[in-house]
């Protein structure tokens, strides 16, 4: 299924607006590689490529030289297309410390880094939302360039459930230690799983609130909802769902 964009504003394109989005959209469409909105602070700039978004409809990567800019233009973003896949892509470090040697004290300085775990989670539904749909718009930093690496390779530690799969639950289990999810049935936060049986429930590195729950008849997948992680409460029936890899960071310390 193709979902596209839709704009929701209290107010249409006016002025100069109109105009350039067309010229915008028409330079898309010819292929070309580079083109300039010019516009003072306040004139609409980003309503004006929230036009050329939906004109296109195709994913969109928007680039900001820092998170506070990206941060910014997030919120717009997240305002202007309530109802896609608008997503927040920058460093989660607060702090990076890179492994050093002084040579004239003799000193190896270890490598040390402070992760913000809700930038970190962030990441992860940016990246997860582009294996789910092609409504996607996402508000990164230039760090966004650095650090993935390939989408192949990337693709590859990506376990991918629909329901009617024919998977045994051990051999589940295992690829979810494989994209370095680990088991804990009492803490249950995310990038871990815990198993009731014929039941796996998966804490998505993505999310904070929501669980997956993945039951099984036999070596089948029979059913895939999404719960609340806290109270246990069924929110809905999903039909495909995509975990991505959750990085093991040390020695990052994590900010909670």
């Amino acid at each position: 299924m193709v979902q596209k964009f839709h704009l929701h504003a209290p107010y249409v394109p006016l002025g100069d607006q109109p105009a350039a989005i067309t010229k915008l959209v028409g330079g898309i469409n010819e292929g070309k590689k580079h083109q300039t909105l010019l516009g003072a602070t306040g004139t609409g700039k980003t309503f004006t490529v929230s036009n050329v978004v939906t004109e296109v409809n195709k994913p969109t990567l928007v680039i900001a030289h820092n998170k506070t800019l990206a941060g910014q233009l997030y919120s717009e973003f997240k305002e202007f297309f309530p109802n896609n896949a608008v997503e927040y892509f920058v460093s989660f470090y607060d702090f990076y410390q890179p492994e050093a040697y002084v040579p004239h004290t003799d000193t190896y300085i270890e490598k040390d880094a402070t992760i913000n775990d809700e930038i970190d989670k962030l990441r992860h539904s940016a990246t997860s939302a582009l294996f789910e749909r092609n409504d996607v718009l996402i508000v990164a930093s230039v760090s966004c360039i650095y650090g993935l690496g390939s989408p192949e390779e990337y693709g590859k530690h990506v376990v991918s459930l629909r329901t009617g799969m024919e998977i045994g639950r051990n051999e589940l289990l295992r690829r979810f230690v494989d994209i370095q999810y680990s088991r804990n049935d009492i803490n249950f936060t995310r990038g871990t799983f815990r198993v009731r049986g014929d039941v796996v429930e998966i804490f998505p590195a993505s999310q904070d609130e929501h669980c997956i729950r993945i039951e099984f008849f036999g070596d089948e997948i029979d059913r895939i909802r999404e719960v609340d992680a806290l109270t246990g409460e069924i929110l809905g029936d999903r039909e495909h769902v995509p975990f991505s890899r959750h990085p093991t960071l040390l020695p990052a310390k994590k900010k909670w």
